[in-house]
């Protein structure tokens, strides 16, 4: 099996972290985000090959990749030009020749990939019940639980089952053909969408099978990836530092070793990464990156980027790596 992750994104909703680090490098409760996925793509055991299609920041993509996972065999491919999610995996045509996993790394998901194994479909379109169905691509099935058509924020409600960016498709070379068909229509805004592919599949008599997500954890925007830490932190990613009299610690929390914490509250929901200094200070829903300063601050609903300084500032910032404020 193949698997296409596209990352090449500029991740405009996240600047200015996103000016340094990839949106999909990111970390929540400590953790690049694509981790996330990537830990779930290695259990699998069957992957042949990992194809990264990268863009903005590509450079820092590969390096990760080669260090953090050299067990998977992986291609790097440039999308030049950004139009959309089908010109993205289309470039990925000439490493592909067995069915493929597409992933879409912005969001952590709870599902079990395994069933890729043992599918009989001509594919797998996962999704997740919502109720602002209008915010979203929403899936409509038969009532074999086959897809028969995605509608783009629907006004209506024909399905509450969220398109999120998770595909399985055994019969690649129908979706190259859907692909190839989408590229010489006209745009969608500037763009080319994957979505559009996989209903030229139905339309040719494909079964792409829904299947539901036990849960679904967007970081593509600052207060979903701090909702997303929370979440993270609760489900067995928090870690606790030693109690010390002048620091008090609200769970869940995530310190890593080595990060400094005097006359200071801390939690819930913080995380903290190496090397940082936080004193005389109250953090509560923040991500404060590695070797950073906070002192004399009163923050929430937070995200400290790494080397950064912030001094005598209260309430909610948003601030990249090695950048400095400090309040009156």
């Amino acid at each position: 099996m193949k698997v296409i992750i596209p990352l090449a994104g500029k991740g405009t909703r996240l600047r200015p972290h996103t000016h340094t680090v990839p949106k999909p490098m990111l970390k929540v409760a400590g953790k690049p985000v694509m981790d996330y996925v990537l830990d779930d793509v290695r259990k699998l055991g069957n992957v042949d090959e990992v194809v990264y299609i990268t863009g903005h920041l590509k450079e820092a993509v590969e390096r990760h990749v080669h260090a953090s996972y050299p067990d998977m065999p992986a291609t790097f491919i440039e999308q030049r030009v950004q139009d959309g999610t089908a010109g993205a995996v289309a470039l990925a045509a000439p490493r592909v020749d067995a069915p493929v996993l597409i992933i879409f790394v912005d969001t952590i998901f709870d599902a079990d990939l395994s069933i890729v194994n043992t599918s009989t479909d001509d594919g797998i379109i996962w999704t997740k019940e919502v109720e602002d169905y209008q915010r979203f691509g929403v899936v409509v099935t038969d009532a074999n639980g086959h897809m028969t058509k995605i509608v783009e924020k629907p006004t209506e409600p024909i399905s509450k089952r969220a398109n999120i960016g998770l595909y399985y498709v055994r019969n690649w070379q129908l979706l190259y053909e859907g692909i190839a068909h989408v590229l010489t229509q006209p745009t969608n805004k500037g763009e080319y969408y994957l979505t559009d592919a996989f209903q030229y599949m139905i339309d040719h008599g494909a079964k792409l099978k829904v299947v539901d997500v036990a849960g679904w954890y967007d970081a593509g925007k600052l207060d979903t990836l701090l909702d997303t830490n929370r979440v993270m932190l609760g489900r067995g990613r928090a870690l606790r530092p030693a109690e010390r009299p002048d620091v008090r610690i609200t769970d869940p929390v995530r310190i890593e070793e080595g990060v400094v914490l005097e006359r200071c509250s801390v939690g819930p929901n913080v995380t903290i990464g190496t090397g940082s200094v936080v004193r005389d200070s109250t953090l509560r829903g923040v991500i404060v990156g590695e070797k950073s300063r906070v002192e004399r601050c009163t923050l929430t609903n937070s995200m400290i980027g790494d080397s950064a300084v912030i001094e005598a500032y209260r309430g909610e910032v948003s601030i990249g790596d090695h950048s400095e404020l400090r309040g009156a």
